[in-house]
């Protein structure tokens, strides 16, 4: 059935990308609070027992992050068909990937801790009360997963201000909690554990709560279980989240070999490559919501079966992302040793990190491409594309790597993730036709 069309403006692209920029922006918040209540405490392990668990975690729960990009693009298409039910229905199955894979966390804690402390091992103290505060966390795993899926659903219909109020929620909670638990209570590591894990919990009630209507009519809709959880549908879910998270785990592979790589260099320069990644993050939080916008937009125009829409929706929103990339290039190359400064007071990694600064300046212009591609396969469901593309970037980023580094040090290991970012927007623009050749009437993506 082909769906209608809906105009697409500049109003609209901001509308769903700025409470995604507002969104990210109260991350970081939140582990500085962490970190903050338990400085209280006076002693050095309740810090690092904090940050070794929260990593941990993150690193665990990350294999399902694909829940997020894989729900936002079937979603956005059926919502741009017009098919109310699947819309709920694939947030469904979302759900019930998460509640399995939550359960197994859950069930699987104690090897997998065993395996988290053998990787990074950690004093007797900081890894006992880890352990305490991993214990605790752990009870989280389904809402946490849950939560991919559902700001995957949330901003596939366009509806980024309640990301933002889910977001918003969810780490006030958690700060509020912090502050009582830790400062008034006096419960110290576990009473950080209680306060995200009660917040993470409560995030996905008020998720669910807002999709609530979308869910009561995907449960109405199917005659029983075994048409919601039908074949087709769940092996064309598992496909698209496959692609992604193979895509996923060779991007997150070539970012964990640059920092590994970047030790080589001695530790002053490892330092200031760390201070560096973090205007890659201030870029990332601060471009995410355009290419969120091209995921919701152009998926939703996929499933309406109008391939100038595709095209216009990606047109509008990479403009948008295009010139945010050159404000912050601008702005790193303008303010970027103040940043340095604020990140760090060592005087030998300060000099190092400007020696790079150059680079952070590139970088947005540079992988701006790379993000927006991204988005628009999402939307588009052209995981496969995605995943091909990424295998060929990697490839050459490889190459980079052999042969950069040995005779141009540290500006060879930032050419090498330059050229990666490069080649991901190279090669995803030669596939972009497909996504317009998806949204053609009688084909699907």
């Amino acid at each position: 059935m082909q769906g209608q069309a809906v105009p697409l403006t500049h109003r609209r692209v901001l509308n769903i990308a700025l409470p995604i920029v507002l969104s990210n922006a109260t991350i970081p918040l939140l582990g500085l609070v962490d970190t903050g209540v338990v400085g209280q405490l006076g002693r050095a392990e309740p810090i690092g027992a904090v940050g070794i668990g929260a990593v941990i975690l993150t690193s665990v729960y990350w294999i399902f992050g694909f829940l997020r990009m894989g729900t936002s693009g079937l979603v956005a298409q059926s919502h741009g068909a017009g098919d109310g039910p699947e819309v709920g229905a694939h947030l469904l199955r979302g759900l019930a990937i998460a509640g399995i894979a939550g359960l197994a966390f859950i069930l699987l804690q104690i090897p997998i801790f065993w395996a988290a402390f053998n990787i990074a091992p950690a004093s007797a103290g900081v890894e006992a009360l880890a352990r305490d505060y991993l214990t605790i966390r752990i009870w989280g795993a389904p809402a946490t997963i849950a939560l991919y899926a559902i700001t995957g659903w949330l901003i596939a219909i366009e509806r980024t201000r309640a990301v933002l109020a889910l977001q918003v929620l969810q780490n006030g909670l958690n700060v509020g909690l912090d502050i009582l638990f830790v400062l008034g209570l006096g419960l110290g590591v576990t009473g950080v554990a209680w306060a995200t894990l009660i917040a993470e919990w409560g995030g996905l009630l008020l998720g669910l709560y807002l999709a609530r209507h979308a869910l009561r009519a995907a449960i109405a809709a199917a005659r029983n279980a075994a048409t919601l959880f039908a074949a087709d549908k769940l092996n064309r879910m598992m496909r698209v989240n496959g692609d992604i998270m193979i895509r996923s785990v060779l991007l997150q592979a070539s970012f964990t070999s640059f920092l590994f790589l970047g030790a080589a260099q001695g530790d002053v320069t490892l330092a200031a490559n760390q201070v560096l990644v973090q205007f890659l993050s201030i870029t990332a939080f601060a471009l995410d919501g355009f290419a969120f916008a091209a995921e919701s937009l152009v998926g939703q125009a996929v499933g309406a079966r109008h391939p100038g829409q595709v095209r216009r929706a990606s047109i509008l929103t990479s403009q948008w992302g295009v010139a945010g990339a050159v404000l912050l290039g601008v702005l790193f190359w303008a303010l970027g040793g103040a940043i340095i400064d604020l990140l760090t007071t060592a005087p030998d990694v300060r000099s190092e990190a400007r020696n790079y600064l150059i680079w952070m300046g590139f970088a947005p212009l540079i992988g701006i491409a790379s993000w927006m591609f991204d988005g628009i396969f999402i939307g588009a469901t052209l995981t496969r594309d995605m995943r091909v593309a990424m295998l060929q970037s990697v490839a050459v980023y490889v190459l980079a790597v052999v042969i950069l580094p040995p005779f141009w040090g540290n500006h060879g290991l930032w050419a090498a993730l330059m050229i990666l970012n490069a080649m991901r927007g190279v090669t995803m623009a030669r596939r972009y036709s497909r996504a317009e050749i998806a949204a053609q009437p009688g084909d699907r993506a």
